[in-house]
């Protein structure tokens, strides 16, 4: 169990994030970083009838790289939330725990945030009490350069880049359509969350031994 791991800001991402979080006893989550396009930290994958799909928030930005995270706003001249909400409605409404799980996500998705962060961190702490983690969550007091700061897990999660967690290894489950394509690897934790319920902090403890 470690004390304490930095993370980047990200919307519903994948189970990988969460067996860090799992593992440890708070979470720094950065605040000062500028903003990295492609990445999870406006946007989550998962499965339906169709196959992959990304699901991803439209921001307003300047510069791809001088835009800091903490500024970073949501664009809401596109409808994403109500694109966001049908796709998790079609992909999941039959899974296990979805008449149960199912509202936490959709008030988060649905409140009118101004920043992408808010957004994320309101989605971050919705999972971690439907997960049940036991992790103090907060933001980075300062920026620190990659490599710099031991437990450094900013840039180790990318949808370009799966796994690139030392020690993890994703532990396979039943998905709405598991009988089409087999397990699916590297979705969001809402994949993971609505076809496992309670048993979603077993699988995030189990998939990341031993303890990082």
């Amino acid at each position: 169990m470690r004390e304490t791991i930095i993370l980047s800001t990200a919307y519903f991402p994948p189970a990988e994030y969460f067996s860090l979080m799992a593992h440890s006893r708070e979470v720094q989550i950065e605040y000062w970083e500028n903003y990295h396009k492609q990445t999870y930290r406006n946007r989550c994958v998962i499965s339906g009838a169709n196959g992959i799909l990304d699901l991803i928030v439209p921001v307003k930005r300047g510069s791809f790289h001088k835009t800091a995270i903490k500024d970073l706003e949501i664009d809401d001249s596109k409808p994403w939330r109500d694109q966001h909400l049908r796709s998790i409605v079609s992909a999941y409404a039959t899974a296990p725990f979805y008449e149960y799980l199912f509202d936490p996500l959709k008030d988060v998705i649905t409140r009118n945030y101004k920043y992408l962060i808010d957004l994320n961190m309101a989605a971050l702490l919705s999972v971690v009490e439907a997960i049940d983690l036991d992790v103090n969550v907060k933001m980075t007091e300062d920026f620190f350069k990659q490599g710099v700061t031991e437990n450094d897990f900013r840039y180790s999660i990318n949808p370009k880049k799966p796994h690139q967690v030392k020690g993890y290894s994703e532990i396979p489950f039943t998905q709405v359509f598991s009988d089409r394509y087999g397990f699916v690897p590297g979705l969001s934790i809402i994949d993971t969350l609505l076809n496992n319920g309670p048993g979603t902090k077993a699988l995030l403890l189990r998939s990341l031994e031993p303890k990082i």
